[in-house]
């Protein structure tokens, strides 16, 4: 059984790091696939992508201890420009003009800071250029970046901030379940959630490479970021992206979780 979602017009693409990276190195098969679907979903959407994997592309071209902050703040300086000029590269293909933004907690803490951000994506949003953006990992705190959790965070406050309809998150899992799918082969996957009890947003954040810094708890806290301020978002496999694609453009939910304050 499927279920429906009727989405307006300006949605939020996040992609992490478990979908982006492969053996420590950046997965160029998933860059081509997510620049298809984006220029699929362009037709009926605005996007704004956002997307980590600065710190790995960085750590292709010198491969510094990432667990020592200043480093990883290094690795992100040195990637940050190469993994927008692979995706500049491959939007190419489909004439599609990408735009840097980077940001941090802190352009959020004000309403002038948050009004320059949406001014800034407004435009290029008017002018078809598909804002890519990440965190400012070179001068983030290692507070901030643990609160963020590898930008999970930072699209909710980006969706909601810049209005967005839906924020889709995508990761290497098939969604939310009732236990730990890779522990229980019983584990039940929830289709549609409403509510997020206060203990799941408080466990132990269980990211599952070398260079996520978020996990399950971290997306748990996006969506309840959220449903509390009345918006949507759908988490799924990035492995997968058939299943997006099926839930914007056909309306058909074959897999994902969709957390929402609406019932179907």
């Amino acid at each position: 059984m499927t279920k429906e979602y009727k989405a307006k017009n300006r949605i939020v693409i996040k992609v992490g790091s478990s979908i982006l990276v492969k053996n420590q190195f950046i997965n160029e098969e998933r860059f081509e696939a997510l620049a298809d679907l984006i220029a699929t979903l362009r037709v009926k959407y605005e996007v704004i992508l956002v997307s980590s994997g600065a710190v790995a592309t960085g750590f292709k071209k010198i491969p510094l201890d990432k667990k020592i902050l200043p480093n990883k703040q290094a690795l992100a300086a040195i990637g940050q420009p190469l993994l927008m000029q692979a995706y500049t590269k491959i939007f190419e293909n489909y004439n599609i003009i990408v735009a840097q933004v980077l940001l941090s907690a802190y352009d959020f803490d004000s309403r002038k800071r948050t009004q320059n951000v949406r001014n800034a994506i407004e435009v290029l949003l008017q002018n078809k250029i598909l804002p890519i953006i990440n965190e400012n990992d070179t001068t983030a705190t290692g507070e901030l970046a643990l609160e963020f959790g590898e930008n999970d965070q930072l699209s909710a406050y980006v969706a909601h901030y810049l209005n967005a309809e839906l924020l889709a998150i995508l990761s290497d899992i098939e969604g939310y379940y009732d236990s730990n799918p890779s522990k229980n082969t019983e584990a039940k996957r929830y289709p549609l959630v409403s509510c997020i009890d206060k203990e799941a947003l408080m466990a132990q954040a269980t990211p599952n490479n070398a260079f996520a810094t978020g996990g399950i708890v971290t997306k748990l806290k996006a969506a309840d970021f959220l449903l509390k301020r009345k918006r949507k978002m759908f988490l799924s496999n990035g492995n997968n992206l058939q299943v997006l694609k099926s839930f914007l453009l056909e309306n058909k939910q074959i897999s994902g979780t969709l957390f929402s304050l609406e019932n179907f």
